[in-house]
């Protein structure tokens, strides 16, 4: 086991923990609409060593959330723990933001968890697990409809979670299906599933490692003006 700094940048919510043997120590989180990203992330990462009493080079290894989500925000969650990675000589471990989030809830055997992150008009990212947060249908982008998700509705208990859980419930109202629009992403359900990575030693290439953008970033600019 280890003490791990757990970096979450995938959303409105910028979140930042650390943790031994997957335990939280001490923990930062600010959730704003105007993204607080670049200028709370490395000052909750100073708060969370300094509150737990410890020294940065105790770090053993940092994980990140990896997406998918706010491109701009998982660009500055990833550089952020490259650059400790570097600069401590330490591992990185990435955790799946939809995984994460799915397991803020607790649920029945015959139930599933789909947390969905709104992405852009009625599109959301999304993935579907069981009860022991197996992942039973891949992570993906998709614009949703009547259609959606309906095996799943039709056939069981169904929890959608997330942002883009509004979204859906504009869609279905069925009395078996149970909505989490407050969840969000955080740095506190990262603990325990970085924690299990790290004893594994399931570390990515620092170098190499990218978030999980799912589909390509796509960069609006203004007209000129005529």
């Amino acid at each position: 086991m280890g003490i791990l700094l757990n970096l979450e940048t995938s959303s409105t919510n910028c979140s930042v923990c650390i943790a031994k043997d997957g335990e939280i120590l001490a923990m930062q989180e600010l959730n704003s609409a105007n993204y607080s990203h670049a200028e709370k992330l490395h000052l909750f990462i100073e708060e969370v060593v300094q509150e737990a009493s410890l020294k940065m080079e105790d770090i053993e290894a940092v994980a990140v959330s990896k997406g998918p989500g706010s491109y701009t925000g998982l660009r500055i969650g990833v550089s952020a723990a490259k650059g400790l990675c570097y600069a401590l000589g330490i591992p990185l471990i990435s955790v799946s933001t939809l995984k994460s989030m799915a397991s803020q809830i607790k649920i029945k055997e015959d139930e599933v968890l789909i947390p969905v992150l709104d992405a852009r008009r009625m599109e959301v990212y999304s993935a579907i697990f069981d009860a022991d947060l197996h992942q039973i249908k891949e992570t993906k982008a998709e614009i949703i409809d009547e259609h959606s998700f309906v095996e799943y509705i039709n056939a069981k208990s169904v929890h959608f979670l997330g942002s883009g859980a509004e979204k859906i419930k504009e869609l279905f109202t069925d009395s078996s299906i149970n909505y989490h629009c407050e969840v969000v992403p955080s740095a506190r359900e990262m603990a325990s599933i970085s924690a299990d990575k790290f004893n594994a030693s399931e570390f990515e290439d620092v170098a190499y490692f990218e978030p999980y953008y799912l589909k390509d970033f796509v960069l609006q600019t203004k007209k000129a003006k005529s």
